[in-house]
């Protein structure tokens, strides 16, 4: 199949082919038929399956046939739980919609940065505004911007925005809409949230689900190094450098705990950079422009900052820390392994960490590997799965005391690693 099957116009065709795409993945040949159509739509498909262009292209042929002229009420309104991913989804709208012609106008907002320049380009109005919950209502309150004219709601990464607490908003959002109107939403899973949120919300769905709920991406390697907690900054440090690594987004639990790895990466000359919730806007995109550009080797981020980071082609994944929610960790490793290119996903993970790995795997459904890097060695292995519990131990307690692992590996013979 390929995008001239779908029904899309010339102009929006030239600029797929200009960037680079000549198939549509699976999530794209499903959903844009449906969105032509007119169809509500209710889509779990994980970061990095093509969504955002699976719902900008549809929706830009439907409003290229139809020009309001000087006069541009906003038609479509796009939500995202992040500034990040508000910038790449305004990006992809700004792409894919360049030979259009009459132009569509697009705008960008988010919280960060000040709103009055915000304000300044809303006026006389755009086709389509890209938007996060908060700064939204915010312009809203400002009498800046009127949304009884939308015609497309898109909610993107809807199970993030309810995670971050969006869900007031949303609703008095959605209060604000002509009732009639089309509705599409994209979230990595069908959680009961979500489902709550949809009731009322979506008539009649296409119901779309491109990967099984809550699994792994299925080209990304997981691998779990077991060591000591005060080792992990030295061991990441030796699996850059001996294993070359040159682009590796590393996820922590903590922005103090992002400042203090980054620190210790250029220490020993790995450039790297941290983005997460304490860092200006500024600071974000600067770090995130170096990181895609080779100038950085290192991306340091906390989980809500690096929600709607899309990178192309980035091999390796690493988790400093388990996420504190399994589902957390789909997102992580989603990052890599996109387009059909393999990836690498690896998790330091400390003795306090194993009853939050075994979670995980409950969740995707399968074993973790295990491995151990010699001088690294965890004081305890952790299990593959949950070992029984004898009667009259204290909780919290194995009745067999933990075994060091023995490894075949030299210091000096790093590429040969001992299963634990």
């Amino acid at each position: 199949m390929s995008f001239s099957t779908l029904g899309l116009s010339d102009p929006l065709l030239r600029a797929i082919a200009e960037a680079g795409y000549t198939r549509p993945s699976p999530i794209q040949s499903q959903a844009i038929p449906a969105v032509l159509k007119g169809h509500d739509l209710l889509a779990a498909a994980q970061t990095g399956t093509g969504k955002t262009a699976g719902f900008t292209l549809p929706i830009l042929h439907r409003l290229s046939e139809k020009s309001y002229g000087a006069n541009r009420p906003i038609r479509v309104l796009i939500l995202t739980p992040t500034r990040e991913l508000a910038a790449q989804v305004g990006e992809s709208v700004a792409k894919y919609g360049a030979h259009l012609h009459p132009r569509l106008k697009s705008e960008v907002v988010f919280g960060g940065v000040k709103i009055n320049p915000q304000m300044m380009r809303l006026r006389g109005g755009v086709d389509v505004l890209v938007a996060t919950p908060g700064r939204l209502l915010d312009l809203v309150n400002q009498n800046a911007v009127k949304l009884d004219k939308v015609e497309t709601l898109v909610l993107d990464e809807a199970d993030r925005m309810l995670d971050m607490g969006f869900i007031r908003d949303i609703r008095k959002i959605i209060a604000l809409l002509p009732k009639k109107r089309q509705n599409l939403l994209f979230s990595a899973t069908f959680s009961d949230d979500i489902r709550k949120l949809t009731t009322g919300l979506l008539v009649n769905p296409v119901k779309i689900e491109v990967a099984p709920r809550n699994t792994a991406a299925e080209l990304v390697e997981q691998i779990v190094y077991t060591v000591n907690k005060p080792q992990k900054a030295e061991l990441l440090c030796r699996l850059i450098k001996e294993n070359d690594w040159r682009q590796v987004l590393v996820f922590t639990s903590t922005k103090h705990g992002a400042n203090r790895l980054t620190e210790k990466l250029n220490k020993t000359d790995i450039k790297a950079a941290a983005i997460h919730g304490n860092k200006s806007q500024g600071a974000r995109t600067s770090a995130l422009a170096g990181f895609k550009a080779g100038e950085l080797r290192v991306l340091v981020a906390t989980d809500v900052a690096a929600r709607g980071i899309d990178i192309a082609l980035l091999p390796h994944v690493v988790n400093f820390e388990l996420p504190r929610a399994p589902a957390d960790y789909v997102h992580r490793i989603g990052r890599t392994g996109r387009a059909g290119e393999e990836g690498q996903a690896v998790s330091l993970v400390s003795h306090d960490e194993y009853s939050a790995l075994r979670l995980i795997e409950k969740l995707i459904g399968k074993p973790i590997k295990r491995e151990q890097i010699a001088g690294f060695e965890a004081s305890e292995v952790a299990p593959p799965e949950p070992p029984a519990k004898p009667r009259g131990a204290r909780p919290g307690r194995n009745s067999n005391p933990p075994r060091r692992p023995s490894s075949t590996q030299s210091k000096g013979q790093f590429q040969a690693r001992s299963r634990a």
